[in-house]
């Protein structure tokens, strides 16, 4: 396995990982946004190959296995100071928003996906041993993520790894359609290199 910067031109596998990782609301989103005529993937792709914002390569790796992506992780600073939620956000993105800003100034681990045929080779605790030296480099003390109750497997890997729940919020749904009920926030202390 190797774990490399992303680049722009995996936004197409950038944005199946996005949208894994969070039950497809950012394909509900991108739709909301392009409208019936427009193509949501698209829209997804553009946003992902851009040089800034968070969803941006430049804040992903991918792990490979013999060359085939497999695994993605994406992050960034979170705010040192969380100002408040502008009251044009959508509904479904407050609860998150809310999380996010229980943990300022920590590296926010937003996602960490893996393809269903390489699951189980150890993917997951592989990124997230990258996600803490990427966040020891870059000044940060402390991880912080958001997993939906529903993400069993994840929920087991990120206790197995350290990290702790620290909040919860309702899952707004609006008309997304999703299981979960609750989003987690998780912290953990960046492990020392």
């Amino acid at each position: 396995m190797d774990i490399r910067e992303a680049r722009a031109s995996d936004a197409a596998h950038l944005v199946r990982f996005i949208n894994m990782a969070a039950d497809d609301l950012p394909l509900h989103f991108w739709r909301k946004t392009v409208g019936p005529e427009g193509n949501p993937w698209a829209l997804g792709q553009e946003r992902a190959a851009r040089e800034t914002g968070s969803f941006s390569y430049r804040n992903a790796w991918l792990a490979e296995i013999d060359g085939d992506v497999a695994a993605c992780l994406l992050g960034y600073a979170a705010e040192m100071e969380p100002g408040p939620i502008d009251p044009d956000t959508p509904p479904l993105f407050v609860p998150l928003l809310e999380l996010e800003a229980l943990a300022p100034g920590a590296w926010y681990l937003n996602v960490l996906a893996t393809y269903d045929g390489f699951r189980g080779r150890g993917l997951g605790s592989a990124l997230l041993a990258h996600a803490d030296a990427v966040a020891a480099a870059a000044g940060h003390d402390t991880i912080s993520l958001i997993a939906a109750d529903t993400h069993q497997d994840a929920l087991r890997l990120y206790s197995a790894k350290g990290y702790r729940e620290v909040a919860r919020r309702a899952v707004i749904k609006d008309d997304w359609d999703v299981d979960a009920r609750e989003w987690i926030l998780f912290t953990k202390p960046v492990a020392a290199a």
